[in-house]
């Protein structure tokens, strides 16, 4: 959220602005707030504001001095002035400082919300523009990269986006590679082989998995090659175990997707084979395809069922085909494995666009159970609790992984200083798209959620504690308690102290 702080020595005027203002609309949170200039600078100087809202004369230091004051430990301050005064030469003093609009008393509070809509999108067109750190840029790749990997951008933009961002897209070849492990150094020694290979870019996905894209002439040449890089990248790690796997080799702009995809479903293996160093999709197909020539599982079935979400539904089609394998001429275990696995593992892939983090351990506990059957009875018992289970959580609307990570974020360090920028940070992904996400899935924007729930803890230290209404706006993550006022009126429709009042 933007930060503001109020200044004004008149308080009806602060009053009238904590009132007046529907800040969670600009994303804006009131931090603070001071009867004059020099206690406005003292209060800041411990206090992160974006913006400042000052009054122009007032006692002890005027809002001139503080704009100056202020600006040289914050430079990026945005200042919007207030002043009953039409007078050209503070105006011409105010202009000279850089403030985003020079407003007269009595304030048109339209004119302010629209300053503050423009003031909110400067900062934040200048934080892209100006402040792209190293951090910054790694977020943006792999934000368009994945984007490119799953068919989710148009070429125009790909190809602006890459001439940005320094991505190399000019070769005729892709292989993709997708490193799955708990190593936090993995990161850096891939991002150590992106700095000394032209031919290779890396994100992060949405799984929390790390993406290698390599790019090739002659992939008959450079796949062999980009294996002993990825097996050098593993010894880099110095034992820490990580779970390599190649996709197909596709056409670069052609089915880029489809290598990812592969390289996506051959990760799953490592759960049925026995620890290679690395996964090859065309081994995989391989062994789908040996299970296809005995029989082969007729899908729209599964996928009708699992977008109702009938489990017994699906339980019956699972029954119906087992029992066609079972009376299979020369059927072998091997095979009945490899068709259960398989059906697991396109379970997921289909369900990654739309809800598979309902249930994060759906494969590793289905696919383990798969293994360790004894029996094809106990196989398909394996296969019908696993989608089951999947069933009865898309059923309970648990969130996606990363939305699920935030709310438990929240849930427990509310009264921290928290923002989508902070939040996406932990999952590498872009603060836009999270909050786009967040939206989605919980029906509320971030601050609406956050403020919500703030205000549900208040009520209940309101209810179980003898602390101020000051001590509990702190405690809930609230700066200023003015602004706390305005929330709790806003949620609970009585002030704080009304609501005491009633218990």
């Amino acid at each position: 959220m933007y930060k503001v702080f109020l200044v004004d020595d008149e308080p009806f005027i602060i009053e009238g602005l904590y009132d007046a203002v529907d800040w969670p609309r600009f994303d804006i949170e009131i931090v603070g707030s001071a009867e004059n200039g020099q206690q406005a600078l003292e209060k800041m100087e411990s206090i992160p504001v974006d913006i400042l809202i000052t009054d122009i004369s007032m006692p002890k230091m005027t809002g001139l001095t503080l704009i100056a004051e202020a600006r040289k430990t914050n430079p990026a301050l945005r200042v919007i002035v207030l002043s009953g005064f039409d007078d050209f030469s503070y105006l011409k003093q105010a202009m000279q400082l850089g403030i985003e609009n020079y407003l007269l008393k009595p304030i048109n509070f339209k004119e302010l919300e629209e300053t503050l809509s423009v003031t909110t999108n400067k900062i934040n067109a200048s934080r892209v523009q100006y402040s792209l750190d190293e951090y910054d840029i790694s977020i943006l790749k792999s934000n368009i990269l994945y984007r490119w990997l799953t068919g989710k951008i148009e070429m125009e933009e790909l190809s602006e986006r890459a001439a940005l961002l320094d991505l190399r897209l000019d070769k005729p070849y892709i292989l993709v590679a997708v490193l799955r492990s708990q190593s936090i150094k993995l990161e850096e020694v891939l991002m150590r082989l992106v700095e000394q290979e032209d031919n290779v870019m890396y994100l992060v996905d949405y799984d929390g998995d790390l993406v290698a894209i390599f790019t090739m002439d002659d992939p008959i040449v450079e796949k062999p090659r980009a294996i002993r890089l990825l097996q050098q990248v593993r010894e880099q790690c110095y034992g820490e175990e990580i779970s390599i796997s190649l996709g197909s080799v596709e056409a670069l702009h052609e089915h880029n997707t489809e290598s990812y995809r592969h390289a996506k479903e051959a990760q799953e293996y490592f759960l049925v084979l026995e620890q290679p160093s690395y996964i090859d999709y065309v081994d995989i197909q391989e062994r789908k395809d040996e299970a296809s020539r005995s029989f082969s599982l007729h899908w729209p079935d599964y996928a009708k069922g699992i977008a109702a979400r009938d489990k017994q539904e699906l339980f019956n089609i699972i029954d119906r085909d087992f029992e066609r394998l079972r009376m299979t001429p020369g059927i072998v275990p091997s095979v009945l494995q490899s068709i259960a696995v398989e059906l697991i593992i396109r379970f997921k892939i289909e369900l990654s666009d739309i809800h598979y983090g309902a249930a994060p351990d759906f494969v590793k506990n289905t696919l383990r159970r798969i293994v360790d059957s004894v029996s094809i009875d106990d196989l398909i018992q394996a296969v019908k609790e696993g989608i089951g289970n999947l069933v009865d959580s898309l059923n309970s609307d648990i969130k996606s992984p990363v939305i699920q990570q935030t709310l438990n974020h929240i849930h427990e360090s509310y009264d921290e200083d928290l923002s989508l920028k902070v939040l996406a940070a932990h999952y590498h992904i872009h603060p836009v798209y999270l909050g786009h996400l967040f939206h989605k899935e919980t029906g509320e924007s971030f601050t609406e959620y956050i403020n919500r729930y703030r205000i549900e803890k208040a009520k209940e230290l309101l209810r179980t504690t003898p602390l101020k209404v000051q001590e509990i706006a702190r405690e809930v993550g609230y700066w200023e308690t003015g602004y706390f006022y305005k929330q709790f009126k806003k949620y609970v429709g009585l002030s704080p102290r009304d609501f005491k009042g009633l218990l």
